[in-house]
Formats: structure tokens, C-alpha cells, sequence
């Protein structure tokens, strides 16, 4: 599942970030990934440098959402420690 993450981050960032619980987020970014595609058909640089950034940005609340879910995990295997 952590491939197809990326693969929809990669192809269509705004539902990756949608998919990770972020929706604020996700209309930022679909602004900002349609601008990007939109100026991408018109040979602009900006469109592309916009699509790119989109896209990082993407990839980015992905890792930081699993990275979070392994934290999360860590920390609650501590605590379980720690009360033994």
C-alpha cells in the first residue's frame, strides 16, 4: 500500500493528501497542482516549477504520515514498557 501512496502522490497529489486525513491541505494543493498542469499545456516555466513543488509537497505529507504512525507506535510500545 505505502508504493500506491506515492504513485498517487506522484500522478494525483491532491486525493494522496485527501487520503491521508489532511483536506485543508488538499485544496491547497489541487489549487495549486491545476494551476501548475494548467500552465504546464502553455510552455511556461512557472506551471512546471508549480506542478513540481505540488508534488513534493504530496510525497512529502505522505512519508510525514507514516513516519507519524511509526512514532505513534514506538511511543505506545514505551508507555506499555513502562507500566511493567
Amino acid at each position: 500500500m505505502p508504493c500506491m501512496s506515492y504513485l498517487l502522490a506522484i500522478i494525483v497529489t491532491p486525493l494522496a493528501i485527501l487520503m491521508q486525513g489532511r483536506p485543508l491541505q488538499a485544496i491547497f494543493n489541487g489549487l495549486l497542482w491545476l494551476g501548475g498542469l494548467l500552465f504546464i499545456l502553455l510552455p511556461f516555466v512557472a506551471g512546471q516549477a508549480a506542478w513540481l513543488i505540488a508534488v513534493i509537497w504530496s510525497v512529502a505529507v505522505v512519508y510525514n504520515r507514516r513516519q507519524d504512525a511509526r512514532d505513534r507506535r514506538l511511543i505506545d510500545e514505551a508507555l506499555r514498557r513502562q507500566r511493567e
